[in-house]
């Protein structure tokens, strides 16, 4: 039972340039005083000719990053916008069950700030490839780690130091990498499926970005990853029983989740492939997202270029 009447007044940040499910998914569950914020850059983007389901769905144009990233920048404006303290931000790229909301909401009364997880479906080959990778690195990377994912996180202003925040949210790149250092925030298993890829170059794009969010934020376990794998691959070369070992981990931990894919017999291959990928990622300067490049010198130093 929805229990939207009485839940504390929620304003939820969306953004994206264009009309999805995910905003008519999300705009079904808001409750008498919640508000949805759809966040685009500007008054050409196609999702301003949409009309709102309520007048509870509202359009914030952001305008275009300066020193940071398009949707660093998006969320920035959105809780400078947003009229409620209980905050929820939110991806376009996912199907939001209609219990999605109520459910965060019972997860922060017992838990406080709290996180979905994310599990990553490939749409091209390499992509599908790697699905093993972000099994391990995006979904039990971010239970274990107790990690904000930006598409289904919720938290209160009063749980951070807001203007510090949006500070440094507006010299960044990752805004949920930049969340998980300002609050703690707590990981229930639950997934939800995420499209990933759906062109070469769009897999490694997003793979560079990743893994330079991954390295910029939590440096000494990027390091200590990147050796643990080098020495887990070499094993398998040695002991040829511990390659089996580790897919049947890998579909395990998948399998606990509620995600079962045939991709995880890839494992192995994955992994070997996630060797010279992560290289190329530290290897490149710049990297394509939202259709922007960006070039990322360090944490709050970002060089927004044209692509």
């Amino acid at each position: 039972m929805s229990n939207r009447q009485t839940r504390t007044p929620t304003s939820v940040l969306l953004p994206t340039v264009s009309w999805t499910a995910a905003c008519d998914d999300v705009a079904a569950q808001l409750g008498p005083e919640d508000e949805l914020l759809i966040i685009h850059d500007s008054k050409d983007d196609p999702v301003v000719d949409r009309k709102p389901l309520s007048e509870n769905v509202q359009f914030i144009p952001a305008g275009d990053p300066v020193g940071c990233s398009g949707k660093a920048n998006a969320i920035a404006a959105g809780m400078e916008a947003a009229n409620h303290d209980r905050l929820v931000w939110t991806d376009n790229d996912f199907h939001h069950p209609p219990d999605w909301l109520d459910r965060l909401h019972k997860d922060y009364a017992e838990y406080g700030p709290t996180t979905e997880l994310p599990a990553f479906v490939g749409q091209d080959p390499l992509a599908v490839l790697l699905e093993p990778v972000y099994v391990l690195g995006g979904t039990l990377g971010t239970y274990i780690g107790d990690h904000a994912w930006g598409g289904a996180v919720i938290f209160d202003r009063s749980d951070l130091d807001e203007e510090r925040f949006l500070s440094e949210l507006r010299q960044t790149i990752s805004d949920d990498g930049l969340l998980g250092e300002h609050i703690s925030v707590t990981s229930v298993q639950r997934v939800r499926r995420v499209p990933m890829g759906g062109s070469l170059r769009q897999t490694l794009e997003r793979h560079i970005r990743f893994n330079q969010i991954f390295s910029t934020h939590d440096p000494t376990v990027a390091k200590l990853s990147f050796g643990v794998l080098v020495a887990v691959l070499i094993g398998c070369v040695f002991f040829p029983l511990l390659a089996v070992v580790l897919t049947v981990l890998t579909a395990g931990v998948s399998a606990s989740f509620g995600v079962r894919r045939a991709s995880l017999l890839l494992t192995v291959p994955a992994l070997v492939a996630a060797v010279p990928l992560g290289l190329y990622a530290f290897a490149r300067d710049t990297f394509v997202w939202g259709g922007r490049r960006y070039r990322w010198h360090s944490k709050f130093d970002v060089e927004v270029l044209n692509e």
